[in-house]
C-alpha cells in the first residue's frame, strides 16, 4: 500500500514572524524560528506546510477551498447551475479585480513561496543530529521545485509577476518592499533554472513511497510545462500586450515571435519521455477481452486508481467535493447514489468525443445520427436500453465524460431496482425534483467519479498531457517530424480508436501543419476533457475570446419524452479580450505604486 505524505492541512501549523518591540519577549515555551530546525518533527511540519497550498481540484464548487480554481466551469466544457460558483461571474465577465476568488492563488501562492524561500535559507543550519545531509539537500530541493511550481501556477493565471528571492524582513525600507513585476521571459528562466537546481538532489521515486512528494519526474515534468507556455501564442509574439509595460517603461511580454521557444518545449518533452517512459511512467492500461470496454476501464481508471503509472503530479489527501457535484440527483433511491448532479457538460464538448470509429461526428463517413433511438450497451452498463442515437456508439472516452439522459448510474449501491438518470423535467433527476442540484444542461460531468467520495488523490498532471505538448510543440516547430503521428497515436491507441496512418483501419493523417494543429487540438479537448487543461489551452491558444464566447447549448430541461432531445439554448457567455489574464489584486495595485494592472482592467 503506497503511503502519503504527511497530513497536507494540519490544525494550527508553523507561522513565521519577526516584529519589533514586545513580541520580542518570546515565552520559553514558545516555538521560535531556530526551535524549528532543532527537531527533524518541525522540519517536516514546515515543509508540509509549504506543500499546503498545492490546488485541489476537486473542490471546484467552491472556488478558493483548497485554492481549487474555476477552471473547469470557466471553459467551454461546463457550467455549473449553481448561482455561487464564481465561473458564473467569468462566464458573464462581471468579475472584478477586487474579489476574493481573484486575490486568493495571488496571496496564498506567495505566502508559500515566501515559506519556501525561508526553508531554503534555513534548511543548512538544520540539527544534524535529527536532520542528516542526505535530507538537508533532498529537502532544500522539495522547496526549490515546491516554489518553482507556485511561481508557474502565477504566470499561468496572471502572467509576469514580481520575482521575489529573498525574505524580506517587516522592517525592511520600503524600497526592498515594492517590487515591480519582472518580465515573462524572466519569470520562465526563473522557474527553469530553480527546477533545474532542484532535479538534481530530488529522488526518481518518493522516498518511503510518500507518494505526493517532488521527484525528479516532477522537476522536469514543470519546467516542461512552464517553457510549453512560454512557446504559446498568448506569451510568444503577442502584440496585444504591447502596451503592457512597468512604470519605468520596461516590456513585460515580448512582442516578437520566437519560433525557437517551440523547439525548447519539445526538447524539454522529449528530455522528460527518455528518462521516465516506460521506467517511471507509462499510459495506463486496463486488461479486458472486449477492446472497446478496455479502452473503456484504461480512460475511466486512470483518474481514480491513485498513483498508478501514470500520474506525474497530484494533491495528495484532497478533500473530494466533485463527486457530489456530477452524482446525479436520483430522487426515490438509496442516499449513497444521491448527488447533486450540477455541473452540467455543455452540447460542445458532448459533440467533440469522436465516434467508435474514430471520425468526428461533422465527418459524413462517421455514421452518426442526430434523432431517434437504437438499442445499445454502453460500456458501463449491464444491459443493452434504448438509447438517443446521438450518443450511441461515440468512442470509450464518451462514456467517461458524460452522463447522458436514461443511463445506467455507475454505482448501484443497495437498490433493488436499476439505478438509471432520467433528467427529463419529471425525472428522478429533473427539475421538477429541484431547482439547484440539477444538471442545467441535461447532461451531467461523468469523468473523475469514484465508487465513493473519499478524499483521495487530486491528479493534475498525467502522461498523456506530457505526450500532446510534445506532439503539438513538434508540429509548431518541426511539422514534418515523425514522432507527432507517432505519440498522438499512442494517446488514441489507448483510448480504443483508430490511429492516424496508412494502413488498414486507419484514418488518413492530417495533410499540413494546420489540419495537424487542429487535430492535436481536438485530441487534447477530449482526452483531457474536465482536467482543468481546457481553460488554460484556449487562452494560451488566443482560442477563447472565439471557443468561450457565444451561446451554449444542451437538452431542454423543461421537457418530458422526446421534447427533452430538443436542442436547447441555455446561456449566452461574454469574453472580453482583458479575461485572458486574471487582473493583479486590486490591494497590490493600491499598496505598491511599481505594481502595474493587466490590460483592460
Amino acid at each position: 500500500m503506497k503511503t502519503k505524505i504527511l497530513s497536507i492541512l494540519m490544525a494550527g501549523g508553523v507561522f513565521l514572524s519577526s516584529c519589533a518591540g514586545f513580541l520580542d519577549q518570546i515565552p520559553d515555551d514558545v516555538l521560535t524560528v531556530d526551535d524549528i530546525f532543532k527537531s527533524k518533527n518541525y522540519v517536516d511540519n514546515y515543509l508540509t506546510q509549504i506543500y499546503a497550498n498545492l490546488p485541489n481540484e476537486m473542490a471546484q464548487r467552491f472556488v478558493g477551498t483548497q485554492f481549487s480554481g474555476p477552471w473547469t466551469a470557466a471553459s467551454d466544457e461546463a457550467k455549473y447551475n449553481w448561482d455561487f460558483n464564481y465561473a458564473n461571474n467569468m462566464n458573464k465577465s462581471t468579475w472584478s479585480t477586487t474579489d476574493g476568488s481573484v486575490s486568493t492563488f495571488y496571496d496564498n501562492y506567495y505566502k508559500s513561496i515566501r515559506n519556501a524561500t525561508d526553508f531554503i535559507d534555513k534548511i543548512d543550519s538544520a540539527n544534524p543530529a535529527e536532520v542528516n545531509e542526505s535530507m538537508k539537500s533532498r529537502y532544500k530541493a522539495e522547496a526549490r521545485a515546491l516554489r518553482a511550481i507556485y511561481y508557474y501556477f502565477l504566470i499561468r493565471i496572471y502572467g509576469p509577476v514580481p520575482l521575489v528571492t529573498q525574505v524580506i524582513p517587516v522592517d525592511a525600507p520600503l524600497s526592498e518592499v515594492l517590487l515591480p513585476r519582472s518580465s515573462f521571459d524572466e519569470c520562465v528562466e526563473f522557474i527553469v533554472s530553480e527546477l533545474d537546481l532542484a532535479y538534481v538532489d530530488l529522488p526518481t521515486i518518493p522516498v518511503n513511497s510518500e507518494y505526493g512528494r517532488m521527484t525528479k519526474g516532477m522537476a522536469k515534468a514543470f519546467k516542461q510545462q512552464t517553457l510549453h507556455l512560454a512557446a504559446s501564442p498568448l506569451f510568444n509574439g503577442n502584440s496585444d500586450y504591447a502596451n503592457l509595460k512597468n512604470t519605468d517603461g520596461k516590456q513585460l511580454i515580448n512582442t516578437t515571435y520566437d519560433a525557437n521557444k517551440w523547439k525548447l518545449a519539445a526538447d524539454a518533452a522529449k528530455e522528460f519521455l527518455n528518462e521516465f517512459v516506460p521506467t517511471t511512467y507509462k499510459l495506463y492500461e486496463e486488461n479486458n477481452a472486449d477492446p472497446f470496454v478496455k479502452a473503456y476501464l484504461s480512460t475511466r481508471n486512470v483518474m481514480t486508481r491513485e498513483w498508478n503509472e501514470e500520474w506525474i503530479f497530484a494533491r495528495t489527501n484532497a478533500a473530494n467535493y466533485s463527486d457530489y457535484d456530477r452524482r446525479p440527483k436520483h430522487v426515490g433511491y438509496t442516499t449513497n447514489v444521491q448527488g447533486g448532479g450540477a455541473l452540467g457538460a455543455t452540447q460542445k464538448i458532448v459533440d467533440a468525443y469522436y465516434m467508435a470509429n474514430g471520425l468526428p461526428i461533422t465527418d459524413a463517413a462517421s455514421g452518426y445520427e442526430s434523432s431517434g433511438f437504437e438499442n445499445f450497451r454502453a460500456p458501463f452498463d449491464v444491459n443493452a436500453r434504448s438509447t438517443f442515437k446521438a450518443w450511441a456508439d461515440r468512442e470509450p472516452r464518451f462514456y467517461v465524460g458524460i452522463t447522458y439522459n436514461r443511463s445506467y448510474w455507475l454505482n448501484q449501491g443497495s437498490n433493488s431496482s436499476e439505478v438509471i438518470t432520467v433528467m427529463e423535467l419529471s425525472g428522478n433527476s429533473g427539475r421538477k425534483q429541484s431547482t439547484s442540484d440539477v444538471s442545467p444542461t441535461g447532461y451531467i460531468v461523468r469523468k473523475n467519479v469514484a465508487t465513493n467520495d473519499n478524499s483521495r488523490g487530486s491528479v493534475q498532471l498525467r502522461l498523456a498531457q506530457i505526450y500532446l505538448d510534445y506532439a503539438e510543440a513538434l508540429n509548431e516547430y518541426a511539422p514534418n517530424n515523425a514522432d507527432i503521428l507517432t505519440y498522438l497515436n499512442l494517446v488514441r491507441q489507448r483510448a480504443g480508436i483508430p490511429t492516424y496512418g496508412n494502413g488498414a483501419g486507419q484514418i488518413t493523417p492530417p495533410a499540413s501543419q494546420t489540419a495537424m494543429r487542429n487535430a492535436i487540438r481536438r485530441e487534447r479537448q477530449v482526452e483531457l476533457a474536465f482536467e482543468n487543461v481546457r481553460y488554460f489551452d484556449c487562452r494560451r491558444w488566443k482560442t477563447a475570446a472565439t471557443e468561450f464566447a457565444g451561446e451554449v447549448f444542451g437538452m431542454n430541461m423543461f421537457a418530458d419524452g422526446n421534447a427533452f432531445y430538443d436542442k436547447t439554448l441555455i446561456e449566452t457567455r461574454v469574453f472580453r479580450q482583458r479575461d485572458y489574464l486574471f487582473p493583479i489584486p486590486n490591494n497590490e495595485i493600491l499598496k505598491n505604486e511599481l505594481m502595474v494592472q493587466n490590460p483592460g482592467w
